[in-house]
């Protein structure tokens, strides 16, 4: 458990960039190699964090296999602290199961793993896989710290293995389709893209249940790892509440920031074009309707400034339903991305709205200066996201959510909480690869 793979992550901003021309045309890592994954090949994969999410993530991937690409790939292996959980995905599965997530990366036979444990063992899970010779699936927020974000960034350089951070909304076709808009000059210059993300929850956002029984010292089905599920997190004693509802506490999460803004930054810098790391972030929020024993806001707002001139304007509360849309502004035309606001739910067009006081000419010539909807394709985006994965596994090229792009939103994410929690306006040092107090200087 002492073990951190960070410290010998720390490259230098020199170093890293030398190494990467290299490291991207690896297919193995040469103390761990991988297995050659043929066209053919049905791929081993593993779930580490059986809760909810993971055992939903375990589950598509088996029915992807099942409904899209027959013998795709297998489940050959479960993983969680919670000793009921490590029962109920064996027996769902029919495979071998462990409380030690080193069991499963030391497995030779595992070709690749899914990361669905709390936010704070993202990185270190997906650092070890992949010097263990293990591509990953890695599930929203892709870290908790900036740190953390540049070391995942150069492991994929060293060792060439393949990360899809799980925010599947990124396989929508919306996204795709504002960024061929953008492109192609539909919006003109852009000025700021918004969005939101609000839920209305009866017993309190991650208010999940408590099971009383479960702890450190229970035998049996009830057992849990507290010491392996703390890791490298402040050490406390047996708290159930911030076991089972760890996104209220910062230690382990960001709260909404990294819960659900994730699943906004990352599309966004899809459609830009050119993933984008922020100038500025400053956000700002409150606990205004679910006082219990939270840390984080149930409200929520951030805004972000980037260096080639546009702005993010983020909003959500966990105690009101109602969406703002969606959208993405420029000096001639705004897109409407998400009229009914939800970001991973399905939009069955976008639409180019032209800023007809200001268009030019050339813009009426090509565009019109009316409405214009662009169709989406309506699609599975999970099971296009997993088998974009396995795709990716086999040719060896970058997936739709590579470590790179999302980067980009983890940074701004990452920021947001703490300006919050630090009551002022951060700057990101892009050189250095670090947050500052002051403006860079170019």
């Amino acid at each position: 458990m002492n073990r951190n793979p960070l410290d010998r992550r720390a490259f230098t901003a020199g170093a890293a960039a030398a190494f990467a021309s290299t490291a991207m045309a690896r297919t193995t890592n040469k103390l761990n190699p991988a297995r050659v994954i043929g066209a053919n090949d049905r791929i081993q994969v593993a779930v580490i964090g059986t809760g909810g999410r993971g055992f939903y993530v375990a589950e598509r991937f088996e029915r992807y296999a099942e409904q899209v690409k027959p013998n795709a790939c297998q489940v050959v292996g479960v993983c969680d602290v919670y000793q009921k959980r490590v029962t109920l995905a064996k027996e769902r599965f029919k495979c071998k199961g462990t409380l030690d997530y080193r069991e499963i990366l030391d497995d030779k036979s595992v070709d690749a793993v899914i990361v669905a444990t709390p936010d704070h063992w993202h990185a270190q899970i997906a650092l070890e896989a992949m010097d263990k010779g293990k591509d990953v699936y890695l599930e929203k927020p892709m870290c908790h710290t900036i740190e953390e974000v540049k070391a995942l960034i150069n492991t994929v350089r060293e060792t060439g293995r393949v990360v899809q951070v799980g925010s599947q909304t990124t396989s929508g076709d919306q996204w795709w389709k504002a960024r061929k808009a953008i492109a192609d000059g539909m919006i003109g210059k852009m000025i700021m893209s918004q969005g939101s993300y609000h839920r209305n929850s009866v017993e309190g956002e991650w208010n999940w249940k408590i099971d009383p029984e479960a702890g450190p010292d229970a035998k049996g089905d009830n057992y849990v790892d507290w010491k392996m599920w703390l890791g490298k997190a402040p050490k406390r004693p047996w708290d159930a509440d911030r076991f089972f509802r760890f996104r209220k506490y910062w230690d382990y999460s960001g709260g909404i920031a990294t819960d659900l803004f994730f699943h906004v930054m990352a599309p966004f810098n899809i459609c830009w074009g050119e993933p984008q790391y922020p100038l500025r972030v400053a956000a700002s929020g409150g606990i205004y309707v679910f006082k219990d024993e939270r840390e984080v806001p149930d409200t929520f707002h951030m805004i972000a400034e980037y260096p080639k001139g546009f702005s993010v304007v983020l909003s959500s509360t966990m105690a009101n339903s109602e969406h703002i849309p969606g959208t993405v502004r420029g000096h001639e035309g705004t897109i409407v991305m998400v009229e009914h606001g939800r970001f991973e739910g399905y939009a069955p067009y976008i639409t180019v709205k032209p800023e007809k006081r200001v268009i030019s000419a050339d813009y009426k010539a090509k565009f019109g200066e009316e409405p214009i909807r662009i169709e989406v394709e309506n699609k599975d985006t999970m099971m296009a996201h997993i088998g974009n994965f396995l795709d990716c596994m086999r040719s060896r090229q970058k997936p739709t959510l590579d470590v790179e792009t999302a980067a980009r939103a983890q940074v701004v994410i990452t920021m947001a909480v703490m300006s919050y929690r630090q009551g002022k306006v951060l700057y990101f040092d892009e050189k250095n690869f670090k947050v500052v107090d002051k403006p860079v200087r170019a």
